[in-house]
């Protein structure tokens, strides 16, 4: 074994776990589960068997990383913040065939108690507010915050706000990794 895997984790036969890997008190893997390298799950998470975790990635305690749900490289989840994988969810109706897809791109972070509700993307290095609840798609470098989830800046790679309107033209620096940034519309990109 390549990871680390504390004695109270279950990892099911079948899953797929990369080298450096950490897995603490009280996780539950499930078989279908593809997890890259270098990953930290915290103190009881939970991941289902049609997800997958890109390398470096953070799941922070008490999260549930449930059915398609994906995650690329480097992504933040910060403590007890939520996925779901069904719109509208019944006890009494099985759903299962109605699962949405939830693509978080490298680099995001998702705050502590926020929730992502299913059938979105999360752009690269996005940044959700601790408790906002995003209920469609957020543009790469975006700044969510509140319920619903609003736009009220942009971030750096680093996780810094920069200084830049919602939408027209602009340039910013990040001032802690020199790296610059060029707003055109409601499109962010860094510069090479």
């Amino acid at each position: 074994m390549s990871y680390f895997k504390h004695e109270s984790a279950i990892v099911d036969d079948g899953a797929q776990i990369g080298a450096d890997s950490r897995v603490w008190h009280f996780v539950h893997v499930c078989p279908g589960a593809v997890i890259g390298k270098g990953v930290s799950l915290g103190q009881n998470v939970f991941v289902g068997n049609k997800v997958t975790i890109g390398d470096k990635c953070k799941i922070q305690n008490n999260v549930s990383v449930y059915d398609n749900v994906h995650l690329e490289e480097g992504v933040f989840c910060g403590p007890s913040m939520v996925f779901t994988n069904v719109y509208n969810p019944r006890s009494l109706i099985e759903r299962k065939d109605e699962y949405k897809d939830t693509l978080v791109k490298k680099g995001a972070t998702l705050g502590a108690n926020c929730t992502i509700v299913c059938g979105i993307t999360i752009g690269e290095f996005a940044f959700v507010g601790a408790g906002a609840v995003v209920n469609k798609d957020v543009p790469a470098y975006a700044l969510m915050v509140g319920v619903p989830a609003k736009q009220i800046g942009w971030m750096s790679e680093y996780g810094e706000q920069l200084e830049l309107p919602l939408k027209g033209e602009g340039k910013a620096l990040c001032s802690h990794s020199g790296q610059q940034y060029t707003l055109t519309g409601s499109v962010l990109s860094k510069l090479p």
